[in-house]
């Protein structure tokens, strides 16, 4: 079988390229959350008395996942994103199997967060690789924000599984070995770049001003930075808060995994949804919409136990899933492709290094004030996020900026 020819033309990516593009944000999101779906058993093998006092340990995976944002961006656009899509899968796959070899918290701490600075390379490189050429960015983006969002329910599934089967060092081992296998084939995938992004002709014609531009991207950094926050606490809180919310109703890990990994996957759907109606609706108010819904429904999960507490929990990650794909689309539609992976690069490493804060409490907030609490807090901050959108520019700005 031979490989591709190893350049690349004007036209789209490959179908099995695109594939391995999207297979690779699944990847990421489930890899950085193995731990907090393994922690209460992680915590028990290392000899903590609970699970919250173990959760800080991971933080510094999330705080690279952010820092490490701003050089994967510039290397992307001045490199060349195929060599950088390489060193995320190898990088990752063997972080994760290092991790399984930790015999204490801090060095499965340190471990972490390696795994977390190679994490980052994929949200600035891969999503505006796969869009660099889409006739249809926001139909790509809601996909490829589905295919994310499944590796999150997949971390819940699979890690509860190989723990109850095989132990937790094996919930890092197996991906980890899968994602250096999927590194070896995108490598013969995907066709080498004849020249980085910063050096092609082209790209997306941008007629925002640039102080209206300005202020568009101040904006969506600030409101992802609140949005991240809760993002974070609840992928990595969720499994715990399941897990006590249906004590006596039931406790199976593996059952619960499910149980979660449903949540994730029916709120996935919200993304493809989003991408596909957010070119008929004016971005502003529909952006607003998708974050005040999250408010009543953070509200009901707080207050709701069993059963209730798993449809209300859908309820919510409904709208914080639906309400991811809109910054991507604003980069895809006003930010040259010579420059996108350095402006997400930026966006992403603010937004991520400040929200990893939120993984690094969850355990002493939970512990302090119960997830009851902690969920009302969650619900101002997305009263924050609706604050800060009524600031990004209006329907007149944003239909002048059409390409």
């Amino acid at each position: 079988m031979n490989a591709p020819a190893p350049t690349q033309s004007s036209a789209d990516h490959s179908p099995l390229v695109k594939g391995m593009l999207n297979l690779a944000h699944a990847v990421d999101h489930l890899f950085l959350l193995i731990f907090a779906a393994a922690v209460a058993t992680i915590a028990a093998d290392f000899g903590f008395a609970k699970w919250e006092d173990l959760m800080p340990y991971g933080a510094g995976a999330f705080l690279l996942f952010g820092l490490g944002s701003l050089p994967a961006g510039r290397l992307g656009d001045l490199w060349g994103r195929r060599s950088m899509m390489l060193i995320f899968f190898f990088g990752i796959g063997a972080s994760a199997i290092l991790s399984a070899a930790a015999q204490n918290a801090w060095q499965l701490a340190a471990c972490l967060t390696l795994l977390g600075a190679f994490a980052s390379i994929y949200h600035p490189v891969g999503i505006p690789m796969l869009i660099e050429r889409s006739s249809n960015p926001g139909a790509t983006i809601g996909f490829n924000g589905l295919a994310g969002n499944l590796g999150v329910a997949a971390a819940a599934l699979l890690t509860g599984f190989l723990i109850k089967w095989l132990g937790w060092r094996a919930a890092f081992v197996i991906p980890g070995v899968a994602c250096l296998a999927c590194g070896a084939l995108f490598a013969w995938a995907c066709p080498h770049e004849t020249e980085s992004p910063a050096k092609r002709k082209g790209g997306a014609k941008v007629t925002l001003s640039p102080a209206m531009m300005a202020r568009a991207m101040v904006v969506m950094t600030a409101a992802a930075v609140t949005s991240s926050v809760l993002f974070n606490f609840t992928t990595n809180g969720n499994g715990q808060l399941l897990t006590e919310r249906f004590r006596g109703v039931m406790e199976d890990p593996a059952t619960l995994g499910i149980l979660l990994a449903a949540v994730y996957a029916v709120a996935s759907i919200a993304q493809v949804v989003v991408g596909n109606l957010v070119n008929r609706f004016a971005l502003k108010p529909f952006f607003l919409f998708m974050v005040l819904a999250q408010i009543p429904m953070l509200f009901l999960a707080s207050q709701t136990q069993g059963w209730w507490l798993f449809l209300s929990l859908m309820g919510v990650m409904i709208f914080v899933f639906g309400a991811i794909p809109f910054t991507d689309v604003m980069i895809a539609r006003y930010v040259d492709d010579r420059m996108r992976s350095r402006v997400s690069g930026i966006r992403l490493g603010v937004s991520f290094a400040v929200s990893s804060l939120s993984v690094w409490a969850i355990g002493p907030i939970v512990k302090a004030m119960g997830f009851g609490n902690s969920l009302l807090v969650l619900a101002c901050f997305s009263l924050i996020t609706a604050t800060i959108l009524t600031m990004l520019p209006g329907a007149a700005h944003e239909q002048a900026a059409q390409p």
